[in-house]
């Protein structure tokens, strides 16, 4: 979760008018430099937890992380159904 967070705050977009190719190679650099980031964080995270406590179960903890990174990475496939249209909300 902590790599999620600093993914969206390095990954956060900028306001701005001018549309063109330089300001999307921008993009693309700023989401690969946080794909980056969140990936170190997680490794990071992975080796603290692995040099702090000896007796991890290690076949469990390791099959957990990888299906933990799978599900947060798959998050963004998920779409919400219902359509917010202007004045009306069908969040309920």
């Amino acid at each position: 979760m902590v790599g999620g967070l600093v993914f969206a705050l390095l990954a956060r977009p900028q306001r701005t008018e001018i549309q063109s190719s330089a300001l999307a190679w921008d993009k693309l650099g700023r989401i690969l430099k946080a794909e980056g980031a969140k990936v170190l964080v997680m490794v990071v995270s992975l080796w603290l937890v692995l040099a702090t406590y000896k007796e991890v179960v290690m076949p469990g903890f390791i099959g957990t992380f990888i299906l933990s990174v799978i599900i947060f990475s798959m998050a963004i496939f998920i779409r919400n159904p219902a359509t917010l249209e202007a004045g009306k909300n069908n969040v309920n």
